[in-house]
């Protein structure tokens, strides 16, 4: 399984140890998303950095429209079927997405590949919903499960 992780505050006045967390995960930026693989040391920086960002449950669907609309190469260069076939075992990005949704296979298996998709901000009037206040609550923080697509789709 994987995550799809969004980052919604800066890290203006943050902690030290949680900005580093950020870091490490390559969320620098407000609005950038990265998708990382179920383990318990991922585990441990979304729940460090749990004020900050917002994450869910990664599809295969979802996957696959962020790399191919906002997946980008080394040289800001699009990834496409071709770039995926020449560098992985995978002929399609559907195919490559299916497997980093499986676990299977990871961003950083196609050398080059951004691995920090740049997003939009939300769209729609609610917007983030509240930066300050978690998921559970109305606000925009924290874990939301399947409800990660939803947040992404009006970003992309």
């Amino acid at each position: 399984m994987a995550f799809i992780v969004v980052r919604a505050r800066s890290d203006v006045k943050v902690e030290r140890g949680i900005r580093e967390t950020m870091h490490h995960m390559n969320l620098t930026r407000v609005n950038h998303a990265v998708i990382i693989q179920d383990n318990p040391q991922y585990r441990g920086m979304l729940q460090k950095a749990k004020d900050y960002i917002t994450w869910g449950e990664a599809d295969a669907g979802l996957v696959e429209r962020m790399l191919s609309e906002r997946g980008r190469m080394a040289g800001n260069a699009p990834l496409t079927d071709a770039i995926v076939a020449e560098h992985t075992e995978y002929k399609t990005i559907a195919a490559f997405a299916k497997a980093i949704v499986a676990g299977e296979a990871k961003v950083k298996d196609i050398p080059d590949l951004k691995r920090v998709f740049r997003l939009h901000p939300p769209t729609g009037p609610k917007g983030w919903g509240g930066i300050k206040r978690s998921y559970v609550v109305g606000g925009a923080l924290g874990s939301r499960g399947d409800e990660i697509g939803a947040l992404v789709e009006r970003m992309i």
